[in-house]
């Protein structure tokens, strides 16, 4: 695992993140997923399968984070498994990849209900001791949230049948499509939706690019001016940059931070573009040496124009005009 996906798994795995992300995507900012109803859950699934030699098998995936979420609606109450996938780079086949973790925490599920119902001798009918699974048996809902860390635009498939070359029309009604539920910095319209700094992590992301935009967007938010380290240091791993880190206190001035390493660029700019200069003015101190010498017939042409590194044509030019 590369830095950027351990970063973000270590910083989305704080429940009030988690349940940030959540309410954004799924209820567009309406605080419904609270932190202190989530609870962590086993990021490896193992499903057990039978093979055509009728040998188990077992599959196996580790998800990035998966939790379980108690969420209320009118007088009921309902468990949801939320997972989160974190991308750095694009993937391209991401609509099958969650479409496997997805199916396995339902299989995993079944399993679970079939394996509780032979503990404690349960007698079904014989369809459902056959499927393990009986009639009132209900399942978790599960949902998989993709993370996009990037700057770029996502040019990935967004589902299932994005990836189908050719398939008549008449037959999708048949193929089971599947979409993602992505989170794109790019796609972001209103970072203010967020409640944590998530949000300022994901704008930062969004205008990376753009130095004078970047500028302008954590001189104009008071919120960059108090940001959490943890968040300040998300930001470097993901955007490259080397701000740094109040070591004296649990917040850091971003916005003091980013100028002062502007500054320093910009001082450490100019004093390599006068060192250059020096350099530039050796260079043509010796070049008037060497075409003083072959106009005192000291140094023939050709010989001071090997020397001098410049080509024979813009040699004879700086010479002529010398003379």
């Amino acid at each position: 695992m590369g830095a950027k996906d351990t970063k973000a798994k270590e910083y989305l795995s704080d429940n009030e993140r988690f349940a940030d992300l959540c309410n954004v995507v799924l209820f567009d900012g309406e605080q419904v997923v609270k932190a202190d109803l989530l609870e962590e859950k086993d990021t490896t699934e193992v499903l057990s399968v039978f093979g055509t030699d009728r040998k188990e098998m077992q599959m196996q995936r580790w998800r990035d984070l998966f939790k379980s979420v108690v969420m209320k609606s009118i007088g009921d109450a309902y468990v949801v498994l939320i997972g989160v996938e974190n991308q750095s780079d694009i993937h391209y086949a991401m609509a099958v990849k969650n479409m496997l973790y997805d199916a396995i925490s339902y299989s995993v599920q079944v399993n679970a209900t079939a394996k509780r119902h032979r503990k404690k001798q349960d007698r079904g009918t014989s369809a459902e001791f056959l499927s393990g699974f009986y009639k009132d048996d209900r399942l978790m809902p599960v949902i998989t949230i993709t993370v996009y860390w990037g700057a770029e635009k996502w040019d990935g498939a967004r589902n299932l049948y994005d990836m189908f070359e050719n398939v008549d029309e008449r037959l999708k009604k048949f193929i089971l499509d599947y979409h993602i539920n992505l989170v794109a910095p790019l796609e972001i319209d209103d970072f203010g939706k967020f409640r944590t700094s998530l949000g300022e992590v994901l704008e930062v992301i969004r205008y990376s690019k753009d130095r004078r935009a970047m500028s302008d967007l954590l001189a104009g938010n008071p919120k960059f001016r108090v940001m959490d380290n943890e968040s300040v240091s998300a930001i470097n791993t993901f955007i490259g940059t080397n701000i740094p880190i109040n070591e004296k206190g649990s917040v850091t001035d971003m916005c003091k931070a980013w100028e002062d390493q502007r500054m320093d660029g910009l001082l450490a700019g100019r004093k390599e573009g006068r060192e250059e200069g020096r350099e530039e003015g050796r260079e043509e101190g010796r070049i008037l040496q060497l075409i003083d010498l072959v106009k005192d017939g000291i140094l023939d042409e050709d010989t001071a124009q090997q020397r001098s590194g410049l080509s024979k044509e813009e040699f004879k030019k700086r010479l002529y005009q010398k003379v």
